[in-house]
């Protein structure tokens, strides 16, 4: 067993919630005092400028005492100061419920506004096409510090950073890759998406997408960029240099409902996207090869005797109505298949199936996965075992890892793990699959290594009383990154073999690691 050693300093005192009593409170314009001291940098609607924006949708994962605490201290290495010494602790208060209510009108975010706020690097399309360091650029890391929103670009043969630079306020959904390895687009829960130029170490060209956004997608041939909203409740479609193409409602046929958007992935073999909508039962796919046969909408006897209108397949939303939204999803390794969690429903009994199997090419759900709890399916890997192809998934409420065998979909096994976990990761060159339980308050700080063989538990890794999470490989799959996920976190590197740490890079909150490789090759052991 290989177990971490902890150099953790003091963590920083909590802030003091006051409890403010509501006469009190209601003699307090807190819409007026956002009007003075924040909307400069927020925006008058609170979407953001300067700063971050300060709507409920991107609140959602800060919570009321941490955002109290930001207000009353401020924001180490940004320009958000504190306001401890010029307001008085009620009308900080006031500020910190007020920022959690919201917008009335609900803003919105216009194909105009979207034009308007690309930017674009002067002279960046003609820099070198190659890099300006020395490292093999297929071996990068790209590493998100969520600590204080910066990227560092680390060497995966030496372990050391080339460079490190800001991002956008709190990237989301994991960085997507150009096929050469040369470009990175970052997205960013304030709807921002970054286009990177990682040979050239600069940032090429930038566009807000929306006003809350749930990830970005690259095309297979890295050609288009698709972005995936929450607010507004859109699907939005630009080319590689962040130009807007189109613009797709996240509503139902008839328009009559909307949704917003959990998640959109690439399907290259497909050469498509694909959507899923957490309000409609419905997956959406949208090609990107200019031969995609027709769509019809709606039920039609006989397609081939022009019984419905045909719209084009180019750039069309082909759907797929389910009983159920999906919240996130994967893939098979074919890509016909979509393996997508969805809400447990209420009254549900215990133990009921929370994940279905959806073919993009008949346009159905075929199957159940006989997974309980909240399977983080976008998580999940895909390995050979016993002569089949298997799926294991970490579980948000369950202290185990199911195997689903991806030809019967059927469980081949329950793996238990010391609690609740997000992220599992593996690599054809290894032979152990690597899971955390993050989720969990007391096993939060184990990695629990199962060999995938024999599905059994077989070693783990602590860092006693801190947060262990999200491994990703070298090339080879010889080493594994994983994070320390605190502030005054840390990025451990060990032998993925022996399990003996080598080295280890300070870093802010490293919430993931992404490797160049493993990533444009769509490894079966990282996340796509």
């Amino acid at each position: 067993m290989a177990q971490a050693q902890s150099n953790s300093a003091a963590a920083p005192a909590s802030a003091t919630v006051i409890a403010t009593p509501a006469a009190a409170r209601k003699t307090i314009d807190a819409a007026g005092l956002y009007r003075e001291h924040c909307a400069s940098c927020h925006g008058a609607q609170r979407t953001g400028g300067m700063g971050p924006a300060l709507l409920p949708e991107s609140l959602e994962r800060l919570r009321r005492p941490e955002a109290l605490r930001v207000i009353q201290q401020g924001r180490t290495a940004t320009q958000m100061a504190g306001f401890a010494g010029t307001l008085p602790p009620a009308d900080i208060a006031a500020l910190a419920e007020w920022i959690y209510q919201p917008v009335s009108p609900a803003p919105g975010w216009s194909d105009a506004d979207v034009r308007a706020s690309r930017v674009e690097t002067a002279g960046a399309k003609d820099l070198p096409a190659r890099p300006a360091w020395q490292a093999d650029p297929m071996n990068l890391f790209v590493v998100v510090e969520g600590g204080d929103h910066h990227v560092s670009l680390v060497d995966g043969d030496r372990f050391e950073v080339i460079h490190r630079f800001a991002s956008r306020y709190a990237l989301h959904g994991g960085p997507k890759f150009t096929p050469d390895g040369r470009y990175v687009f970052f997205g960013s829960r304030d709807g921002w998406i970054t286009k990177f130029d990682l040979w050239n170490l600069t940032v090429v060209a930038e566009v807000r997408a929306g006003l809350n956004m749930r990830n970005v997608a690259v095309s297979g041939d890295g050609r288009w960029v698709m972005a995936a909203n929450y607010l507004p409740r859109t699907v939005v479609l630009f080319d590689a240099d962040l130009q807007l193409v189109k613009r797709y409602d996240a509503t139902t046929l008839d328009g009559k409902e909307a949704s917003r958007v959990s998640a959109v992935y690439d399907a290259a073999p497909r050469k498509s996207f694909v959507v899923a909508l957490k309000d409609i039962p419905e997956v959406w796919e949208i090609s990107y090869d200019p031969k995609a046969a027709p769509i019809y909408d709606g039920l039609v006897h006989d397609y081939k005797m022009g019984e419905a209108i045909a719209k084009p397949g180019y750039q069309g939303v082909r759907r797929t109505p389910l009983d159920e939204p999906l919240d996130d999803f994967f893939f098979d390794q074919s890509y016909r298949h979509v393996l997508g969690s969805t809400r447990p429903k209420t009254g549900a009994a215990d133990g009921a199936p929370t994940a279905q199997v959806v073919n993009l090419d008949v346009r159905r759900k075929i199957a159940e996965l006989p997974i309980a709890g909240m399977p983080h399916l976008g998580s999940g890997i895909t390995f050979a075992w016993n002569g089949t192809t298997v799926l294991a998934s970490p579980n948000l409420k369950g202290g185990a890892i199911d195997v689903i065998d991806m030809k019967t979909w059927k469980t081949v096994k329950t793996i238990p793990t010391p609690g609740p976990g997000f992220f599992m990761r593996s690599h054809e060159a290894t032979r152990y699959a690597w899971a955390d339980s993050m989720m969990s308050p007391t096993a939060k700080d184990t990695l629990t290594l199962i060999d995938k063989a024999t599905l059994e538990p077989v070693a783990t890794l602590r860092e006693p009383g801190r947060t262990l999470a999200h491994t990703e490989f070298t090339k080879d799959g010889r080493y594994a990154l994983v994070s320390l996920w605190e502030m005054d976190g840390a990025i451990i590197v060990f032998d993925a073999q022996t399990l003996k740490e080598v080295k280890r890079l300070p870093m802010s909150k490293p919430v993931g690691k992404y490797n160049v490789w493993n990533k444009i090759t769509r490894s079966e052991g990282t996340s796509h």
